[in-house]
C-alpha cells in the first residue's frame, strides 16, 4: 500500500557522480577543442602552460554539474517551476564553465 504523499519520481533521477563527470566531459572536450585551435604558443609563457586549463575547466565543469544536481529539488515540482529551474541550471553551468576559462587561461590567451 502506498501513501498519498510519497513522490511518484524520484528526487535526483542521476546520481551526483554522474552529474559530475558529465559536466567534467563537458568542460574537457570544449577546452580541448579552443586549445587545438592555438596555432602559435607564446615564449614568454611557461613550458607546459596548457595543462592548467586542461584541469581547471572540467573540475569547473564539475561544479556546474554539481549545481544542475542540486537544482533536481526544484525541477521535481512540475509546471513552471521545472522550466524555471532548467534554465538557471543551465545559466548556472554556463557561468560555472566560463569562470573556469577564464582562471584557466589567464595570464597566457586570456590577458
Amino acid at each position: 500500500m502506498s501513501k498519498s504523499n510519497e513522490p511518484t519520481q524520484p528526487l535526483h533521477p542521476k546520481p551526483l557522480l554522474h552529474r559530475v563527470l558529465t559536466g567534467a566531459l563537458i568542460g574537457l572536450v570544449l577546452i580541448s577543442l579552443f586549445l587545438l585551435s592555438v596555432k602559435a604558443d607564446n615564449p614568454a609563457w611557461p613550458r607546459y602552460w596548457k595543462l592548467r586549463p586542461l584541469l581547471i575547466v572540467p573540475i569547473a565543469g564539475g561544479m556546474g554539474g554539481v549545481f544542475y544536481y542540486f537544482m533536481d529539488h526544484f525541477r521535481v515540482r512540475g509546471g513552471w517551476i521545472k522550466i524555471a529551474a532548467n534554465i538557471v541550471s543551465l545559466l548556472g553551468f554556463i557561468i560555472a564553465l566560463w569562470m573556469g576559462t577564464v582562471l584557466g587561461l589567464d595570464g597566457t590567451l586570456w590577458n
